[in-house]
């Protein structure tokens, strides 16, 4: 039996859960989330918590059950507390700020480069160096964290760039040092 699979869901205080044949919808304070389930697997709701149980043994079914019991348990805790990513602009001259809800960035191009969030995100900027990204879809999140990273990546030699808060760069030698 999964180890991951079998455990319990329990739902949150203000959470609305809605089962649908196979798919599972939630609606809390922070929004609201859906998942179509695989015919794999069986989501239940047993008391104040859901259970997720798996049809048969099978390699591809044993997989599931864990997969879609993780992706209900994140479902759940977004709709409650939420997600967030934390950015660091490292670099002379590298800064951020809000403009409404668009993020306005100087990163050493001749160039301002903005980014508007999609629905669902939402994002700060509480220091000039730092981008908090934020939102009730854990992917999502993790997403357009990749996305704003990906404008200027860590450079290997001086470090500069937008970087994952407590992310290590390695860095490499310069040749006046070989």
């Amino acid at each position: 039996m999964s180890r991951i699979g079998k455990n319990p869901i329990a739902i949150a205080k203000g959470v609305q859960v809605t089962l649908a044949g196979s798919a599972v919808s939630m609606k809390g304070p922070k929004g609201s989330a859906s998942l179509d389930c695989r015919d794999h697997v069986k989501v239940s709701q047993v008391e104040s918590h859901l259970e997720v149980a798996r049809h048969s043994d099978d390699r591809q079914d044993r997989a599931y059950h864990g997969l879609y019991q993780r992706l209900i348990a994140s479902m759940m805790k977004g709709v409650t507390e939420g997600f967030t990513k934390e950015l660091q602009l490292v670099g002379v001259g590298y800064r951020a700020s809000m403009d409404g809800k668009t993020l306005v960035m100087t990163l050493g191009y001749s160039h301002e480069v903005r980014f508007a969030p999609p629905e669902g995100i939402t994002l700060a900027s509480p220091a000039q160096d730092r981008i908090v990204v934020s939102g009730s879809d854990k992917q999502l999140v993790g997403q357009i964290a990749a996305n704003i990273r990906s404008l200027r990546g860590p450079e290997p030699y001086k470090g500069k760039g937008i970087r994952y808060v407590n992310e290590h760069i390695r860095r490499k030698v310069g040749k006046t040092r070989a």
